[in-house]
């Protein structure tokens, strides 16, 4: 394979790419971030941002269903995907609550 000519544009002599060397000179923040900040500006920014995972996370699919389906759910107003989640769950086959036939 033949190797590439860098950009010259893309060079940055103030942050060059890493060697092997450095990346195993290369520690984890947590283990340098104390040393450099102190321990209490250390412990904020290595804290964890974001939403917290949910015990009970939905799982995307894709499923393929008629427009005209999709188009009566989504013209049911906003909270159609919440609907149209519990309706499955209501209508699956262990489902306790399921609708008796007939009714």
């Amino acid at each position: 394979m033949k190797k590439r000519k860098p950009n010259p544009e893309l060079i940055d002599e103030e942050n060059p790419e890493w060697t092997a060397a450095d990346f195993k000179r290369a520690r984890p923040a947590r283990e340098v971030l104390p040393k450099l900040v102190g321990k209490e500006v250390a412990e904020r920014l290595l804290k964890p941002r974001g939403r917290p995972k949910s015990p009970d996370a939905k799982v995307s699919i894709s499923l393929r269903i008629p427009p005209q389906t999709l188009a009566r759910w989504k013209a049911s107003g906003p909270g159609w995907q919440t609907r149209m989640a519990e309706t499955l769950t209501e209508m699956s086959p262990n489902s306790r609550k399921r609708a008796s036939p007939g009714s």
